[in-house]
């Protein structure tokens, strides 16, 4: 005897058979719902990417304030004399925010939507990254590398015009 060919079982439903379609909808269920769901759920879907791409543009644009932060507490660890550490964490905190606003494009760039402003998010970015590299510059004046002082400039100044001259005279023995 070959098993299952004869025999058909009870809770066996075969998919392909035109019968199943005898098979009421559940109650709630129409048939014509699907195409004004579609729609909604689309423009649900398109307004939570929205939302999405705004609320990460904030978080990329709030990210130099921790950098900002973990850079401060290196300097203020790195003290305030002149050696290879204090001086490798400085140009660190400068070249960090050069480098991130040279690509602020690059950064803002996978939320570029017409429905999302980035304009906010970038300007924060910039002030932050700006406010990085004044912390950097900071860093340069306490350890004394800035010529703030006019001592800083006196090889670029004229020598003194002499005002006495002293001259030699004839010796007396």
């Amino acid at each position: 005897m070959d098993k299952g060919k004869g025999l058909a079982r009870r809770w066996a439903v075969d998919l392909h058979d035109a019968s199943s379609s005898a098979v009421p909808d559940p109650p709630g269920f129409t048939r014509s719902a699907p195409d004004a769901d579609d729609a909604a759920g689309a423009r649900q879907r398109k307004d939570s990417e929205t939302a999405w791409k705004a609320q990460k543009a904030w978080e990329v644009a709030q990210a130099p304030f921790k950098n900002l932060m973990m850079m401060g507490f290196m300097m203020w660890m790195a003290g305030s004399t002149v050696h290879l550490f204090s001086i490798g964490i400085t140009f660190s905190a400068l070249w960090q925010p050069i480098s991130a606003l040279r690509s602020v494009g690059k950064v803002f760039e996978p939320f570029k939507d017409p429905r999302v402003d980035t304009i906010a998010p970038k300007l924060l970015f910039i002030a932050l990254n700006l406010a990085a590299m004044g912390l950097g510059v900071w860093k340069l004046n306490t350890l004394g590398l800035l010529p703030t002082n006019p001592s800083d400039w006196v090889s670029s100044l004229a020598p003194a015009r002499e005002i006495e001259y002293a001259g030699g005279g004839i010796p007396l023995i």
